[in-house]
Formats: C-alpha cells, sequence, structure tokens
C-alpha cells in the first residue's frame, strides 16, 4: 500500500482516469467519506487530489451540492495530465486529432521563426536520431528523438507561448506508448524523413521551406490517426 504522497497520487489518479473515461459522469458528486472509505485513505488525502482535480477544471465544489464533476468543457485540455489520462481513455483517437489539428497551426508557424536561428541545429540533430533509431529499430530512442525535436522546434522559435506549448506536444507524443505505433515501422521510417525535411530546411534558413514541411509532418499524421481510428 503506498503511503504519503504516494497514497495521494493513486486517488488523485484513480479518480481522474475516472471522470476522463466517464466511469464518473459530469455532474456526478464525489464524496470524500466514500473515497476514503473505498481507498482506505483520510478525508485530507481526498482533499488534497479534488484540488487538483479543480485546477484542472474537473471538478467543482458548489454549496450545498459537494464536489461535482465537471464535463470536458471545462477541463484543462491542454494540461499534460490531463492529456495522458484522455489517451489511456477511449477518447485516444479523439485527442489526437483535436491536438494534431492545433498544431497545424502553431508548428509551422515556429519553424518560420526558427528558421536560421542557433536553435535549427538541435531540431536537425533530433531528426537525425530519429533515422538512426530507425535503423536500429529502438522505439524508444525513437519516441525520445521524436519528443527533443518537437521541443527544439517550438523553443528555438523564441515565443515564450509556443515554448508553453511543448510540454503539450511532449504529453502527446507520449500517450503514443500503450498504441501499436511504439514499435518501428515503414511509417516511422517515412516520418524520420519528414522531420529531417524540416530540419535542412532550418538549417539551410529556409523559412518558407521549413514551414512547408512543418505543415506536411503534422497533417499526414494527423490523416494517419484518422484512418486508424476505430470506426463509430
Amino acid at each position: 500500500m503506498p503511503t504519503g504522497r504516494g497514497l495521494h497520487a493513486h486517488v488523485l489518479e484513480t479518480l481522474g482516469h475516472r471522470i476522463v473515461d466517464g466511469t464518473l459522469a459530469a455532474g456526478t458528486v464525489v464524496r470524500p467519506e466514500l473515497v476514503a472509505g473505498e481507498f482506505g485513505v483520510s478525508r485530507s488525502v481526498v482533499r488534497e487530489a479534488l484540488r487538483v482535480l479543480q485546477s484542472l477544471g474537473l471538478v467543482e465544489p458548489r454549496q450545498r451540492v459537494g464536489t461535482q464533476v465537471l464535463g470536458i468543457g471545462s477541463w484543462e485540455l491542454l494540461a499534460p495530465t490531463v492529456i495522458r489520462w484522455r489517451g489511456a481513455s477511449p477518447s485516444y483517437f479523439i485527442q489526437q486529432r483535436e491536438l494534431l489539428e492545433l498544431r497545424l497551426g502553431v508548428e509551422p508557424v515556429a519553424a518560420t521563426l526558427t528558421a536560421g536561428t542557433p536553435g535549427a541545429a538541435a531540431v536537425l540533430a533530433a531528426a537525425t536520431d530519429m533515422t538512426a533509431a530507425c535503423g536500429r529499430e529502438d522505439s524508444r530512442a525513437y519516441l525520445e528523438a521524436d519528443v527533443r525535436f518537437h521541443r527544439a522546434l517550438l523553443t528555438g522559435s523564441g515565443n515564450a507561448v509556443f515554448t508553453h506549448f511543448a510540454g503539450t506536444v511532449e504529453a502527446l507524443l507520449r500517450t503514443r506508448t500503450s498504441e501499436s505505433r511504439d514499435t518501428i515501422t515503414r511509417w516511422t521510417r517515412d516520418a524520420a524523413a519528414r522531420h529531417e525535411a524540416v530540419g535542412l530546411a532550418l538549417v539551410a534558413g529556409d523559412a518558407a521551406g521549413a514551414s512547408a514541411a512543418a505543415g506536411e509532418l503534422v497533417r499526414v499524421t494527423r490523416d494517419e490517426f484518422i484512418a486508424e481510428a476505430p470506426q463509430a
């Protein structure tokens, strides 16, 4: 049985997953005494977990009602924790499509700003590492290089908001580890080549070319996820 912070984390993770996957539907009242009894923890541990859930927009305390579960319209959908929970839920493909569509509006602009800057070399280096990981069929190294690529692209822009968004993109990429996409396949080799095209244009100072390559990279990935999504 976990203790201290471990108890808090266990309660938080379980409640977060239950809210995001719909087990605790919007409008449900979370009763601390029942949660405490279920997990064998004190009410202070439950209250601490509920405070975190409130900060993420998943619950809200209401006078004469109690702590009520909120719908997705209130969630902090760009928060890495919420992304991780959604990534483990039936909305995995929906979240991928939604955030890839958002990235389509961000990463090509970031590429324009990063082109020809000192940060461009880090983007290309990460893309080269992705290609090398394909050759070794090392899925973990591929993922880590992919994370570095997008972080370097966004932080290299010099835009503080884009830099903050890098944490969102990293969380999204890491949700893929539970999917078949964590294996090295033909598509990852093609994707590595698209990443390299972005990096090469950035290092060459070709802002328009880098923007177009970044848009193509995200667009192809989005279309792949749409094609692979389970049909309703």
